[in-house]
């Protein structure tokens, strides 16, 4: 069995070690236990900030930084960062294009019992939304710790989304390479693909299985950087499989599922079924029983992969 790791524990060890020898600060709103921002601070003292439960005015105070020259890196649960501080993260990060990275914990359902006011669905859509900014949801550990040096390396905001759930490893390989925009194909299939992100990732692998015990071959796509969108791989994928369906712990509603038909249907329109949280509210519970309930399972993946192949012409 695969080595299960919550990503948001690799965003944190990630931004110590890259602390070593990049000059940066972290800022946090009273969360540095859960976001494992306190790491860096156990770390650097000197190099971290805590703005308190003040999540607006961190934003601003992170833009006024990398005003100054300086990277920072700015951390607390998705829903308030995305939601609470949006305004901020449009008009004073994103509309001056300004290299504020932003390591957003606790996306999705899977924050459990925290219920629906902290399980942030939107969070993707929110930030898609923004000119210039990027916005990545990694798969796994691995892919998480990569995705910070990238967005580190790259000039401008940077929208990173991270779980609280640990999730199995998957990129344990020695050609594992990660690349902003470039989606990751991780089995080959000729009859559906299925593109997923985050957590979903190993799940849709899972369902390949699913489908390959039925005669149905599925092609398995990682997309780690929502935006920018890996359109040639999508549409290459259209093209040779003739349908798709989009996995994601994220609203049905302008997350990847969205982004994916939006690139289809201008230029290879295929038959596409999105798996994801339809358009309701979180609620408390197990991570398990989370998933389950809303139908972000192997299982629902391999059923929509079915619809989505009997729906080819």
């Amino acid at each position: 069995m695969a080595e299960k790791i919550a990503t948001r524990e690799a965003y944190g060890q990630a931004l110590v070690d890259l602390g070593a020898t990049h000059d940066f600060v972290v800022l946090d709103a009273d969360l540095a236990a859960a976001t494992k921002t306190a790491k860096f601070k156990a770390a650097y003292p000197d190099r971290f900030f805590d703005c308190g439960i003040a999540e607006g005015n961190m934003m601003s105070v992170a833009a006024g930084i990398a005003a100054s020259g300086v990277t920072p890196f700015v951390s607390t649960f998705a829903m308030f960062a995305a939601g609470r501080a949006y305004e901020q993260v449009r008009n004073s990060v994103g509309y001056p294009h300004l290299n504020v990275k932003i390591g957003a914990t606790h996306a999705g359902i899977t924050v459990g019992e925290d219920g629906a006011t902290h399980q942030c669905n939107e969070d993707i859509a929110l930030m898609r939304t923004i000119p210039g900014m990027t916005v990545i949801n990694p798969a796994d550990a691995i892919e998480a710790t990569a995705a910070v040096k990238a967005a580190l390396e790259l000039d401008g905001p940077v929208y990173m989304r991270f779980g609280r759930a640990a999730v199995p490893v998957i990129n344990d390989r020695p050609d594992y390479r990660f690349e902003l925009g470039k989606g990751v194909t991780l089995a080959e299939g000729t009859d559906v693909t299925l593109v997923a992100t985050g957590l979903m990732v190993h799940l849709a692998l899972e369902a390949r299985e699913i489908l390959a015990g039925e005669g149905v071959s599925a092609r398995v796509v990682n997309i780690h950087t929502i935006k920018p969108l890996d359109e040639e791989l999508i549409l290459s994928c259209a093209r040779e499989t003739g349908a798709l369906v989009t996995a994601e712990e994220h609203s049905v509603i302008g997350g990847l599922g969205s982004a994916v038909c939006d690139c289809v249907s201008a230029a290879c329109p295929v038959p596409v079924k999105r798996v994801g949280v339809e358009d309701t509210y979180g609620r408390s519970g197990t991570v398990p029983a989370l998933l389950a309930y809303y139908d972000l399972t192997a299982d629902h993946i391999a059923r929509a992969a079915r619809e989505a192949v009997a729906m080819k012409k």
